[in-house]
């Protein structure tokens, strides 16, 4: 999935696995579109980087504009769930949002927004484990999330 793996009322940061992120999207065609209500599934593949996952996912209402290493997508209430592995790491997630606004210029990615996610992960980026929204990351990026907020300092 293209989506930041962080949620919470305001998060931003630089991660190791964006940067790798960069290689499979340097040379994306400008897209932009809109949708209203709508779920899909499937598995996706990577480009140029090892990698394999499946997504499921139902929203209402989503924006989305891509080109390049850059996205930026608004989405009002949804839940997913999926899981990858990859040369980067292995990680699974289930989450759920009320609405957000995401932004991603390759290693560099934002988010606003209100949600709960559980994501545990383990990779290049380090060790994360969150539920419902309350949990650590321990790495490059070290990290607390309580009920959707969080606190983070980033050693790269």
């Amino acid at each position: 999935w293209t989506t930041p793996r962080d949620t919470g009322i305001i998060n931003s940061n630089v991660s190791i696995r964006n940067t790798i992120h960069m290689i499979d999207t340097f040379d994306r065609p400008a897209d932009a579109n809109a949708e209203g209500t709508y779920a899909r599934s499937g598995t996706y593949a990577g480009k140029r980087i090892p990698k394999a996952g499946y997504i499921a996912e139902a929203r209402v209402g989503r924006a989305r504009a891509e080109a390049s290493i850059f996205e930026a997508e608004a989405k009002g209430p949804n839940a997913s769930a999926g899981a990858e592995a990859s040369v980067v790491g292995v990680r699974a997630m289930a989450r759920a949002e009320l609405a957000s606004v995401s932004a991603k210029a390759g290693p560099v990615s934002g988010k606003l927004g209100l949600g709960f996610d559980t994501d545990p992960s383990i990779g290049l980026d380090g060790l994360e484990a969150k539920i419902l929204g309350i949990g650590i990351s321990i790495g490059p990026k070290t990290s607390i999330s309580f009920l959707g907020s969080e606190a983070s300092c980033s050693v790269m």
